[in-house]
């Protein structure tokens, strides 16, 4: 089979998929209408292709053009049908299984490279001794001083037992330093924090996704944090992008009662008919709760969001979710492609859409949400979606259309251009600090990070002489275009991201974001709002089976 008939087929199979949907291997088509109007389209493209084959000037990739022909199909039809190389469908399985194979470095892109941030506990990266602060300079061979995080990820990423050549930077040394290491399983959770806030207050930072363990991990969270004497939870979903429904729907089992409503799927085709989707085993957990939300919080993430906010079971807390409110299914196709098709759609309990609006405007505005229905500043309501409004049972009047509107709400801290060169900074400083070259702070030197993912109480103190040996060196640094003057204007910023970068460059990634979410400020509102959330907690609704 030569390379062009086989992506004809490909060509053939997906289509078949879009008209009539994939039994197995094979397509099966609605009706005999479906099955000729397949075949002609599938026709047509052939002969596009051999006039392009015959005729263009240039080289012909094959491959590419296939690629983009099924993925302009797809959205044609919505934002989030979607088409998979053969690399990008491999990730996605692996992202839904909780693991993948790699090194298992956490890293972050900087003005000039790319830069490993932590290592994971027993990953390849951490027996093989890569640190905090190494800079990529080489994988493979391939230079990659100028490549994008995305870049460095897919290159040391590969098959489970490979060896990847890595050469990095690191301060310490005169020279590169070259590891071999051998690509192995690496764990990728759904909650990467969870501690204990102050008044009886736990934290759960649910943001990787809902994958096969989630629902697991977080039971697994919520019992340590009450040996630890937690009262009341915020569970913090922004930016988690969702996943898998199953989780979704027992993890909302934690908080309401048996046999509730989680979601209900409006289908029409034979992998999603129409039900309603309802708690199992629920624990139904009486406490305080919390829900924040933002716009990076979609699916999975929105269900969970809009069943406790339909319930009046938990107050949510942030900015506009995402608003997706479309179910995928995942097709494989032949040659290692996949795709995912829109098969049904996603209402909460009380029969909110959680889709946004999508017919006006591109790809680009929709996920970047300038095609949205107005914007909320913060000082006025954003205009109410057309439809009608439902009511819940406790009296209180929710809109669907887009996504999860919080209860309470609050922007996140805002971060121009000023404070994203502190912020390069802190960085660059703290590295040359736990290097152990920075003069008078030779006590600061790690050899190698504790990989506790909570942060001690009393660690990384940010002290006067610490703070002024920061701002020395980031005035001093020409690239950074910093100047005293204007690094004390964001001081408390400036404070907290070195302290954040210790605690990172000491412990891990996880022990740094708990830095930072203890200025927070959607963190701050949460706490501040829990007594409203004990309240609602606290009225016994009496739950209509829905």
């Amino acid at each position: 089979m030569t390379k062009k008939f086989a992506l004809i087929t490909v060509i053939f199979i997906a289509v078949g998929a879009v008209i009539g949907g994939l039994f197995g291997k094979l397509p099966l088509m609605a009706s005999a209408d479906t099955s000729i109007t397949s075949k002609r389209v599938v026709a047509d493209y052939s002969e596009a292709l051999d006039v392009i084959d015959k005729d263009y000037a240039g080289k012909v990739d094959h491959e590419k053009v296939t690629e983009s022909s099924i993925q302009s199909m797809l959205w044609t039809l919505d934002p989030h049908s979607s088409f998979f190389t053969s690399d990008e469908f491999e990730k996605l399985t692996e992202e839904q299984s909780s693991q993948f194979y790699g090194v298992g470095v956490s890293i972050m892109q900087r003005h000039n490279g790319v830069y490993v941030e932590s290592v994971i506990p027993n990953t390849p990266a951490d027996k093989a001794g890569l640190r905090f602060g190494d800079r990529f300079l080489k994988i493979d061979g391939k230079d990659a001083t100028e490549w994008t995080s995305a870049e460095v990820s897919k290159n040391v990423r590969g098959e489970r037992g490979t060896t990847v050549n890595v050469f990095v930077e690191r301060v310490s040394s005169n020279k590169p330093l070259e590891f071999n290491i051998v690509r192995g399983g690496v764990p990728l959770p759904s909650i990467r924090n969870y501690f204990m806030l102050k008044d009886g207050i736990g934290y759960i930072g649910f943001i990787g996704g809902f994958q096969e363990t989630s629902a697991e991990e977080l039971n697994y969270a919520i019992a340590d944090l009450e040996k630890k004497g937690m009262k009341s939870l915020i569970l913090d979903i922004r930016g988690n992008p969702g996943g898998l429904l199953p989780q979704a729907i027992e993890i909302v089992g934690r908080f309401i009662p048996n046999d509730m409503t989680v979601v209900n799927v409006k289908g029409r085709s034979r992998y999603a008919q129409s039900q309603d989707l309802k708690t199992s085993n629920a624990a139904d957990d009486k406490y305080p709760l919390v829900v924040m939300v933002n716009g990076n919080s979609a699916s999975a993430s929105e269900i969970v969001a809009g069943a406790l906010q339909d319930y009046g079971r938990a107050l949510i807390v942030g900015t506009d979710s995402f608003g997706k409110g479309l179910v995928q299914r995942v097709f494989q196709l032949p040659y290692g492609t996949g795709l995912t098709l829109t098969t049904a759609r996603y209402y909460t309990p009380f029969g909110r859409s959680l889709q946004r609006d999508y017919s006006n405007g591109s790809i680009y505005e929709y996920y970047t949400h300038s095609n949205s229905q107005g914007t909320n500043d913060g000082d006025s309501p954003a205009p109410k979606p057309a439809g009608s409004p439902v009511t819940t049972p406790d009296g209180r009047v929710l809109y669907g259309g887009r996504g999860i509107e919080p209860d309470v709400v609050i922007e996140p801290e805002e971060f121009g251009e000023l404070k994203f060169r502190v912020n390069e900074a802190a960085f660059f400083f703290v590295r040359q600090l736990v290097a152990g070259k920075v003069a008078g702070f030779e006590s600061y030197k790690v050899e190698k990070q504790d990989q506790s993912l909570l942060l001690p109480p009393n660690a990384v103190p940010m002290t006067d002489k610490l703070y002024e040996a920061f701002r020395k060196f980031a005035a001093s640094e020409e690239k950074l275009g910093l100047s005293a003057a204007n690094i004390d204007s964001v001081s408390d910023f400036a404070k907290i991201r070195v302290r954040e970068e210790l605690a990172t460059a000491n412990y891990s990634t996880e022990a740094g974001a708990q830095v930072l979410l203890e200025s927070d400020p959607q963190v701050l509102k949460a706490m501040e709002v829990m007594p409203q959330a004990a309240a609602m907690a606290g009225k016994n609704i009496a739950f209509g089976k829905r």
